[in-house]
């Protein structure tokens, strides 16, 4: 380590407050009366001394001190890309640490920021110019959130410049740092004004329609993540569901739930218990309104929402709802239509939104849950459009009831599950929701193409593509094709169903195949890596200086009657990767082209496979996950006597 004069560029007295131009992110003690710094580096090359000067040094600690005046756009050096565990929704996640030579912060990329690492131009040692993010503090610990950002190819990458030292909060930071999201618009990144301290007694919400000062500045539905704490969002609620009970040996409760929607996303909300009480009746669909946390986010429960959104709301005791006077700036509502006459090249149990004529009404009547034997009424309907084709949609609850829409209306569904009944056949579900004659322009060209000609048109259904429907009828365990687990419908009645099936490997899934595993002995539980080299396990209450990472890996597998999603867990994955998900994961780090001959030698390989068929349900639909048990490899003389065996069932000697 040697000593370096440095003599401030011009650019830094532009942004400086002391009195020689220094950053005020520099400690006041390296620098002299004449306007020296004196500083301790490590000897840098030329080449590297040069990039490091394009470094916004200091940066990182100033987005998160008020008294100090940070960079709009600083620039920083990635140091570090890590992908995340799996979420359920298998959104791919990443983590990113960066360095301003001073220090260094963990990142999350947001949505929009991962095809930053997916088309790989987001590189370890490449240096990045941040153009929007967000400041937080999580759990006592400093995070951004990338929402976006510009690689800056031209100085190239190198190994870590300096040694940087993780930006550790303040004790007094942990309260009042609030989320800030800066953008290019925003030079000193002021951040977004919060309400005024409420107290433990306040009213958790409010119906006034005036507007609120307070909402100067609101937050998108799009950056909300769990990292963010202190927010408003200003949304229009598209749906509200019914209030739903439970009674269970625990206890009993009941809950609704909300979709919002602003011009950058759509998200759920639910209120449980006492807040289904407090705002049930203060949410009304089509209105707007101002939501302030606090406010729980966490991992959306897929099977209970179609937003395409991975987190979720839940409403708390403090959470303020106000209803917003001025909604012209909020979009009505959000629609992404498949064509009736394209339902057919859509996969069964798939989310869609539809547009069509409404052409039939049938009667109201019931259906008894297999699950729960309660009765549900429900109401079919017939919709057809321009593509020359018709579909049966059954509409639940009050929908069905009161329905009143008159036929040859133009109607909009937004969230209806696809079903293979009948060739394709809809509903809708719980948190979907219908509008009758839209304004858009999809509604008008319905309505004219009707009007001129649909009115006279016949239409097609969709030709059933369906197996047979019965149950199996064989043994639990009998060896099956895919067709057969199909058309049998293993798994989708109460009981679990097993089976063995010969398939071939065609294709594993290379984002979220593993997941970081607590050490201790039968725990297994996912952990969570609080810093570079400490990993904690909550179930356990231990840290450890690395996890043991487990497969969870999807695997798609074809015979000659079809293709089966199934999901490997630790045991079966190793065998069928050949490697242990560790050894995978390290590859995955260092050595791509290792990766990728992995997954070659593991493609197109057949296993019998033992797997198990069993049914999620909700909303009274059943959904089958496929999982394998074991696997083992072909022994070719016990297959070679199975055949002969089969061969022999069809008596062809006494055919001869």
């Amino acid at each position: 380590t040697i000593s370096y004069s440095i003599r401030l560029r011009p650019r830094f007295h532009r942004q400086a407050s002391l009195p020689f131009g220094f950053p005020s992110s520099l400690h006041k003690g390296v620098f002299s009366e004449t306007g020296v710094i004196k500083l301790g580096f490590r000897k840098l090359d030329n080449m590297t001394s040069d990039v490091a000067s394009h470094v916004s040094v200091g940066a990182l600690s100033a987005i998160f001190d008020d008294n100090k005046v940070s960079e709009r756009e600083p620039v920083v050096q990635c140091l570090q890309i890590r992908s995340l565990p799996p979420q359920e929704n298998g959104q791919e996640r990443y983590k990113v640490i960066f360095s301003d030579i001073t220090n260094y912060i963990q990142t999350m990329l947001a949505a929009q920021a991962i095809h930053f690492v997916t088309d790989e131009s987001l590189k370890k040692g490449c240096f990045v110019k941040l153009k929007m993010f967000q400041a937080n503090v999580f759990r006592g610990k400093k995070i951004l959130i990338i929402l976006d950002l510009e690689i800056l190819t031209g100085l190239g990458e190198c190994e870590k410049i300096g040694e940087p030292k993780p930006l550790e909060p303040k004790a007094e930071e942990d309260e009042k740092t609030q989320p800030t999201t800066i953008s290019s618009n925003n030079f000193y990144g002021q951040r977004p004004q919060s309400g005024p301290l409420q107290s433990n007694n306040r009213t958790p919400f409010t119906r006034s329609a005036a507007p609120n000062p307070t909402h100067v500045t609101t937050y998108p539905i799009e950056a909300i993540s769990p990292y963010s704490h202190k927010w408003t969002i200003k949304a229009r609620c598209t749906s509200k569901s019914n209030i739903r009970t439970w009674h269970k040996r625990t206890g009993e409760g009941k809950l609704f739930s909300v979709n919002l929607l602003d011009d950058s996303g759509e998200i759920r909300a639910t209120g449980f218990n006492e807040q289904c009480d407090m705002l049930y009746d203060v949410f009304q669909e089509g209105c707007v309104y101002y939501i302030s946390s606090p406010c729980r986010v966490q991992i959306a429960k897929k099977q209970f929402t179609n937003l395409n959104n991975d987190y979720e709301l839940t409403f708390e005791r403090d959470t303020v709802v106000e209803r917003a006077e001025e909604e012209s700036d909020v979009p009505q509502v959000r629609f992404n239509f498949t064509s009736i006459g394209d339902l057919q090249s859509v996969e069964k149990d798939t989310t869609v939104d539809v547009i069509g004529v409404l052409k039939d009404v049938d009667e109201t009547s019931q259906v008894i849950s297999k699950t729960t034997n309660k009765p549900y009424d429900k109401r079919e309907l017939t919709l057809v459009d321009n593509t020359g084709f018709s579909v049966r949609l059954t509409v639940w609850g009050t929908t069905a009831t009161d329905f009143s829409t008159v036929p040859e209306s133009v109607v909009a569904f937004k969230g209806v599950k696809v079903s293979d009944f009948g060739g394709r056949s809809l509903s809708l579900l719980s948190s979907g929701s219908m509008t009758v004659d839209p304004d858009i322009e999809e509604a008008h060209k319905l309505k004219g193409w009707y009007d001129a000609q649909g009115r006279s048109d016949t239409f097609s259904t969709h030709a059933s593509i369906a197996g047979g429907m019965g149950a199996s009828t064989g043994k639990n365990d009998d060896f099956k094709t895919i067709a057969q687990v199909r058309e049998d419908q293993l798994g989708m009645f109460d009981a679990t169903d097993f089976f063995t099936l010969k398939a071939t490997v065609i294709h594993i899934g290379q984002n979220n195949v593993s997941y970081p595993a607590c050490l201790s002995e039968r725990c297994n539980r996912k952990v969570t890596e609080l810093d570079p080299g400490q990993w904690r396990c909550e179930n356990c209450d231990k840290t450890y200086p690395k996890p043991e990472y487990r497969y969870i890996a999807a695997i798609r597998v074809s015979d000659h009657t079809g293709q089966l999603l199934l999901t490997c867990f630790d045991e079966s994955g190793r065998l069928i990767m050949g490697i242990t998900a560790n050894e995978l994961n390290e590859a995955r780090e260092e050595d791509e082209k290792l990766l990728n001959e992995i997954y070659q030698e593991a493609n197109c390989r057949t296993w019998i496979f033992r797997c198990k068929a069993k049914a999620d349900n909700f909303n009274d639909q059943p959904r089958v996950r496929y999982q394998v048990m074991s696997a083992r490899p072909i022994d070719y003389s016990e297959e070679a006597s199975q055949l002969a065996d089969i061969i022999k069932s069809y008596n062809m000697e006494e055919a001869i």
